[in-house]
This record gives C-alpha cells, structure tokens and sequence, in this order.
C-alpha cells in the first residue's frame, strides 16, 4: 500500500476511500485504514459473519505497517522509478493476500463483507465485489484519492496474482484419522477388485 501511494499513479479502490478520507479528517493513512476496517467490521454484525484471528490481526497490522512503511519512503519524482515502485507495490499486494488467506485465520474486513454479503443476498461475487469496490471508488475519488493508471493496473492484476500465490501459501488442513477417508476393502481372493 505504501508502494502505491508513493508511486502516486493511482491507487486501489479501497486506499482512494482511505486516502480521501485521510485528506478530509486529517489523520494518517494508517490510522484511517484503521478505523474503516473496525467500521467494516460492524457491518458484519447485521451480515452473521464471524471473525477470526486474521480478521482483527487485518485491521490493525496494515495500518500500522503502512504508516511505518510511508515513514520510510521517500517522495518519488522519476517516472520509470514511480512506474517500477507501482508495480513492485502490486505484486506484494498479490503476495500479501495468497500469504494472509492461505493463513486460514479469517477473511480481512473488507472480503468478509463481500462474503456475507453474497452468502445472505444470493448474489454473486463478481456482482457484490464489483458493487463495493465501485462504490467506495466513487466515494473516495470525490473526496480527492489519488485515481490513475496504478487503480486501473491493480484492478486487472490482483485476482490473478492472488490466484498465482494462494496455492504457494495455502496451509494444509491437518485431518485427524477419523477425517481420513476410509481405504476400499480388498477384494477376496480370486475376485477383481472394484473399478471406479
């Protein structure tokens, strides 16, 4: 996140909410990323989802992090510089997500209500993910979040590098024997076994 907004070629739709919001209330980015996923959150209340550790850890590490990371960074003015930095900024994201889902400690604040929303509406995800992810775009670019090439470029990527990385850190289920599935009985002697 932190790549991006110092890319200053535009940002995901969630981080324009952020960033607009950030310019209107006068805190930190992170802090501000803080708030809007605690706010998430209640939406969850009237949606049944349910937490998990990933959940809360989601709403605290990132804004923390992002705000640590902006600290670090400093302001880019070259071009071919911003454009690698975006890119770089993309990728993690992609890595970030496969890492935190493969986790299997619960959706971040934002998917869970894309989750709930599907689960109790009926509607599908690309409908209800399209719907959010414009709405706080919207939003967030008519309070003054930074829109350009970098939200077009995280919009087409994410889902596919999510999907590239997921599988690299998706934690496998332990099973407990009685989870295990039961092996076929062996045929008796003389008898073909069992095809199919």
């Amino acid at each position: 996140m932190a790549l991006q907004i110092r890319a200053a070629l535009g940002l995901d739709p969630w981080d324009v909410f952020h960033q607009g919001l950030a310019k209107h209330i006068g805190l930190s980015f992170g802090t501000i990323t803080m708030i809007v996923g605690a706010a998430v959150l209640l939406l969850w209340i009237p949606l049944r989802q349910r937490p998990g550790l990933g959940t809360i850890s989601n709403v605290f590490v990132i804004g923390l992090s992002v705000d640590a990371a902006l600290s670090l960074l400093p302001t880019l003015h070259s071009v071919p510089v911003r454009i690698v930095v975006l890119m770089a900024g993309i990728v993690l994201n992609g890595i970030a997500g496969g890492l935190y889902i493969g986790a299997r400690f619960g959706p971040g604040p934002r998917d869970g209500l894309m989750t709930g929303f599907c689960r109790r509406t009926g509607r599908s995800v690309r409908l209800v993910r399209t719907t959010i992810e414009v709405t706080v775009l919207v939003v967030g670019m008519l309070m003054g979040g930074s829109v350009g090439v970098g939200t077009v470029a995280y919009a087409l990527a994410i889902g596919p590098l999510v999907q590239i990385f997921l599988p690299l850190f998706t934690v496998k289920e332990r099973r407990t024997p009685a989870q295990e599935p039961a092996a076929p009985a062996a045929a008796p002697a003389g008898e073909p076994a069992a095809v199919g």
